[in-house]
Parts: C-alpha cells; sequence; structure tokens
C-alpha cells in the first residue's frame, strides 16, 4: 500500500511538472486532431466523383433542415430552403456557359448570397468588387478578372453609369429598377419570371476542385487592387475556421463585415454553411444597433476586426452590458488593452483571434486563452506548413541575406518577417492577369538553393512559448478601418492634379485607434500654389473613405534612395506632430469640405482622443 501511494504521489509530481513547463499540451493536441480531421475531410472532398464544394455542402443542408433559418436580414427570415429556391431562379435567369466569370458589385444583402449560390449552379467563377471603388479602380478590378458579366446592387447605380462607356461588350445587370439608365437589365425582374426548379448537374460536371471559384482582391504593396485567385479547393480552407475554433451546430452567428472580403465571405457566411447555422447579416456594422441585434436574434457567435471591438469598448456603458448570448467572438486585429477591456464590459466571451490573408498559404488561430496572440506554432504547423521569420530591413524593404545569399531567421521574440514555403499542402496560386506582381510575393533560395516562399508582407513575432503576434505590415500598404490601402494607389490619384509635383503616401499611428491612417507629403510644382479646396473635391471624388489621406504635408522635395524608391522612414516616425514638422501640415475636414491648417489645438484634440478620426 505505500509503495503504491508512493508511486501515486511521484507520478502526481511528473504531472504537476509536465503541466507546468507544458501548460498549453492539451489544447494543442485538441487543435491537432481538429486540424487533422479537417485535412481529412478535404482529402475525401477531393476524391468525391463529382468532387465535393462548399455549393454541395449547402445543398446538403438544404435536405438536413429545409425550413431552418439561414438568413436573417432586417426582419426578414429566408429558410435553407428558400435561399435555395431564389438561387435556383438566378442560375436559370443568367443561362451563362460554364466556366465564365461574373463581377458582383454587391453589399451585404440576402441577393447576394443566392447569386453566389446561383452562379456556382452554373459553373461560373465569381469576382467579389470592393462596393467602395469607383472609376479606374472599378475598372480595373473588372477587366483584370476577365469577367463578361457585372451584377450591381441597386445602390450601386451611380458607379456603374460612371463607367458604363468602358464597359463594352459587357452584360450589366441591375438588382432593380433601370429604367431611363440605356444599357442595364432589371435582374430582379428576370429572376422573379423564372421557375424556381434546381437546374440539371451538367451545367457544371466540367468544373474540379482546380477550377476558378472567387477572385478576393487585397492592396498589394503597389499599384491598383490585385485579384487573389481562389479556386474551388482553397475556399475550404477558411470555410472550416468556425469547426476549428468549436461553433456548433445550434449556434447564430452575427455578419457585419462586408462579404466582398474572404472574412466576411467565406469565414463567416461559408463557415455558417459548413456548420448549418443561422446567419444573422447586416449592411455595416452599427456600434448603436450591435448588443440590440444580438439579443433580438438571440446570437451566439459573432465576427470582429479590430476596430469593431474598440467602437464598442468605447460605447457609455450601461446596465444591460451583460444581457446578451454572446459567447464567441473570431476576427483579427484586436489590441491586447481592447481584449481584456472587452471581456471585463461585455462578460466572459472567448476570444478567437486569428492570422491569415485571403492570397496567403497559411494561417493560425489563437485557440487558448491568452490575450493578444494572433496564433500559436506547434510541431504540426512546422511539419506540414514550413515557415519561418526572418530578419527585415525597414530602409531597403527586403529580406536580409547572409553571406551564402539565404535569409536570416530572427531570434525569438523578435520582430522579423514571415515567409512560408511554397508546397502541394501550401500553394500560392497568385493574382488574376498579373504574372508580375505573383513573382513579386515569391522569394527563392530562401534556406537552401531552389526553395521558394511566399511573402506575407507582414511583420510578426514568436515568443518563447511559440505564441505568434502581429507586430505590423511592410511595403506599399497599410490598414485602416479594416480595409488594406496601397500608398501607390493613392499617390497616383493625388498626381492627377496639375499644380502637385509629387507624392508620398504613407500611414501614421494615431493614439487609440487600430492600423494607419493615411498621410501625404506632397511637392508643389513651381509658381503654384497648395489648392486646398481642389485637393479635397478631388480626393472625395477619386478615393473610397477609408483610403483618403486624412493629413497631408507640404515639401520642398521627396527624399529618395539610390534606387529611386521614396524615403518614408523619417516620414513615418515624425507623422503629423506640428510640434517636430516646420513644414505646413493639413487636415482632411469633412463639414468644410475643405483641407484645413492643422494646428496645435487640433493635434491635442485628437492624440487626447477628444476627436475621433
Amino acid at each position: 500500500m505505500e509503495i503504491f501511494l508512493a508511486s501515486l504521489f511521484g507520478a502526481g509530481i511528473i504531472l504537476a511538472i509536465f503541466y507546468v513547463k507544458f501548460p498549453y499540451f492539451l489544447q494543442d493536441c485538441r487543435y491537432i486532431m481538429k486540424m487533422r480531421a479537417v485535412r481529412s475531410k478535404r482529402m475525401k472532398f477531393r476524391e468525391r466523383k463529382p468532387f465535393y464544394s462548399i455549393l454541395e455542402c449547402f445543398l446538403d443542408r438544404v435536405c438536413e433542415n429545409p425550413d431552418k433559418p439561414f438568413i436573417v436580414f432586417e426582419d426578414q427570415v429566408y429558410s435553407y430552403k428558400q435561399v435555395e429556391l431564389r438561387s435556383n431562379q438566378v442560375a436559370r435567369a443568367l443561362q451563362l456557359h460554364s466556366g465564365s466569370t461574373v463581377a458582383l458589385l454587391l453589399g451585404n444583402e440576402p441577393a447576394l448570397v443566392w447569386v453566389w449560390l446561383g452562379l456556382f449552379q452554373i459553373g461560373c467563377s465569381v469576382s467579389m468588387l470592393n462596393t467602395n471603388i469607383r472609376n479606374k479602380s472599378l475598372l480595373h478590378c473588372f477587366n483584370c478578372c476577365g469577367a463578361s458579366v457585372l451584377i450591381a446592387g441597386a445602390e450601386q447605380r451611380k458607379a456603374v453609369c460612371e463607367v458604363m462607356s468602358e464597359l463594352t461588350g459587357v452584360c450589366v445587370y441591375i438588382l432593380g429598377d433601370t429604367e431611363g439608365m440605356e444599357g442595364l437589365h432589371n435582374l430582379s425582374e428576370k429572376i422573379q419570371q423564372q421557375p424556381n426548379t434546381p437546374v440539371p448537374y451538367t451545367l457544371r460536371e466540367n468544373i474540379t476542385m482546380s477550377s476558378p471559384g472567387l477572385y478576393i482582391f487585397t492592396s498589394g504593396t503597389t499599384g491598383l487592387p490585385k485579384a487573389g485567385l481562389c479556386p474551388q479547393d482553397r475556399i475550404w480552407s477558411p470555410v472550416f475556421f468556425q469547426f476549428l475554433v468549436g461553433v456548433m451546430q445550434d449556434d447564430v452567428i452575427y455578419i457585419t463585415l462586408p462579404l466582398y472580403h474572404a472574412a466576411g465571405l467565406l469565414i463567416g457566411l461559408g463557415g455558417a454553411i459548413e456548420r448549418g447555422i443561422t446567419v444573422v447579416l447586416r449592411r455595416k456594422f452599427s456600434v448603436s444597433q450591435f448588443w440590440n441585434d444580438c439579443r433580438k436574434h438571440n446570437v451566439t457567435v459573432i465576427q470582429y476586426i479590430g476596430e469593431i471591438m474598440r467602437y464598442l469598448c468605447n460605447t457609455p456603458k450601461r446596465g444591460d452590458d451583460r444581457d446578451h448570448q454572446v459567447r464567441l467572438a473570431l476576427g483579427n486585429g484586436m489590441r491586447s488593452n481592447v481584449w481584456e477591456e472587452f471581456q471585463r464590459r461585455f462578460g466572459n466571451v472567448e476570444i478567437k483571434e486569428f492570422y491569415a490573408a485571403s492570397d496567403g498559404n497559411l494561417s493560425f488561430i489563437n485557440y487558448t486563452n491568452k490575450v493578444g496572440p494572433v496564433g500559436r506554432v506547434s510541431f504540426y504547423h512546422r511539419m506540414m506548413f514550413p515557415h519561418a521569420v526572418v530578419q527585415f530591413d525597414a530602409e531597403t524593404e527586403e529580406p536580409v541575406r547572409n553571406r551564402e545569399g539565404h535569409c536570416v531567421p530572427v531570434a525569438t521574440g523578435e520582430t522579423g518577417l514571415l515567409v512560408v514555403e511554397i508546397t502541394k499542402l501550401a500553394p500560392f496560386v497568385g493574382y488574376a492577369g498579373n504574372p508580375e506582381h505573383t513573382e513579386r510575393k515569391k522569394l527563392r533560395n530562401v534556406f537552401v538553393e531552389g526553395d521558394v516562399y511566399f511573402n506575407s508582407g507582414d511583420l510578426l513575432k514568436i515568443d518563447k512559448h511559440n505564441f505568434l503576434y502581429f507586430q505590423d505590415r511592410v511595403g506599399e500598404t497599410f490598414r485602416w478601418k479594416g480595409e488594406n490601402v496601397s500608398t501607390t494607389e493613392v499617390s497616383d490619384v493625388i498626381r492627377m492634379l496639375d499644380f502637385i509635383e509629387d507624392a508620398s503616401v504613407y500611414g501614421v499611428e494615431v493614439p487609440g485607434n487600430e492600423g494607419r491612417i493615411g498621410m501625404a507629403a506632397v511637392t508643389i510644382k513651381e509658381n503654384r500654389e497648395f489648392d486646398s479646396r481642389e485637393m479635397f473635391n478631388h480626393i472625395t471624388h477619386f478615393l473610397p473613405v477609408y483610403t483618403r489621406p486624412r493629413f497631408i504635408r507640404i515639401l520642398e522635395c521627396v527624399e529618395m534612395t539610390g534606387t529611386f524608391k521614396q524615403v518614408k522612414v523619417n516620414l513615418v516616425k515624425e507623422g503629423f506632430n506640428p510640434y517636430v514638422i516646420p513644414q505646413p501640415l493639413y487636415i482632411l475636414q469633412e463639414n468644410t469640405q475643405n483641407y484645413v491648417p492643422l494646428t496645435h489645438y487640433i493635434y491635442r484634440a485628437i492624440t487626447t482622443g477628444k476627436t475621433q478620426l
């Protein structure tokens, strides 16, 4: 007996030591088992004849629970069966050739869901256009995917009319009235005239797992937005996020993120289809209605970006702050202080922060309860998806290479560039119609001769416990209001002004805000003056709200490197601080429709939080 007790005591000591040394061991094991389950499912999907797509998954959910609410939108409820019937009508109304590409310029509304599914029924790929883009950007995004059809929402009529003359040979549909608009077709009317019976499977029988499924646009390091190609097989990668974080079949998810982004469309909507759950869809995020919607519709899961959580935490405290059923939040970009404040104020909501990119080949999920990380690196990740964080030179904007020409991994806890080996298991498909930019995202001979890695363009660090922390973006892109902003695109628009000689655009930090806000340092042509009113009118006409430079700095010249790259390190460091910047500074002011001088008083109001941007 004494021997038995001694053995039991010894085993307890060993387990206690093991737990102290490996506190996340059980969580690691559970997550790895889920990852292996996902991989097994995807292999079976590929082997099935015909292959199993997100559309087939949706049709299975219809068979399983036809009357279950699928989309709840502005007090309207659409069951899984009702959405299927509408998608059948869409498929019959369009009658396009399998393999065609259709561009959607639609906001968050139920019609986007059945149009998307209807297009998949007839074997079309879908290009998801950002509803904020206009003019040149809109045409570029439409053309680069080889789309032959454009479907726009009723609220996008003006944007479509602005580019109609350039859409030669393109069939343009509007989901609404087209009276008085030559060349536009009323798709809503056409859909209503169709029977709601399913179309034959033969219409999509030539589509395979490698066929183009979606084009998701991302702001690259240079130029206009790039169309990241998402084959049918790859659609499943973000769709399984909800399964990985523990979303159950009786959950209700609240989506306010735009469906033209992969987070809203695939992680949110696609994940809901895979789980067979109800989606409460909103046109756009409303801080005043957020919790009311959650209470009204018994929401249990929410999607977020960091700004959403910050906005919620900044609202006045109320007695019913914890009166909701939300148990889980899935998203990215949340700062640690907001994370802690959100849970302290709104209750013990599980936060599942993740790291992913629509054009990337690796993602991470923070499946623990640790505050701050975007994920955790396990041996399974290292084995299946070889990756590294390497030293990065901010001035040259290139990875540091050693004498042998190979990249240099950073020490534990140091910030570096995340690179991921391109393999069969972790492919990088690239950008539609843009082989040059596709090649730019590839790093060759990273650790050995002949290897090829994906350049994430993101700076991260891994601590001694293998937690991964997002630090910043590199290159010509910054993030504001949950959107990626291409500095080159903005500077090209500014240079269109006849009094501007040159422009350098970059993002600057604003205390209390996530990401970086846009700022432009400009030089003025000889014998000309800065026209603040014309600048405002020009910027607001050509650029979406989130890309507009809020601050303007006047320079005598833009500093360049020996290879004619703009030097922005000091500009970013000095920000918009009039106490350290001797040159004239201006701030965009909507109420006067002008760029007005940035005074010390305005600067203090912004940095102390009295004025919100």
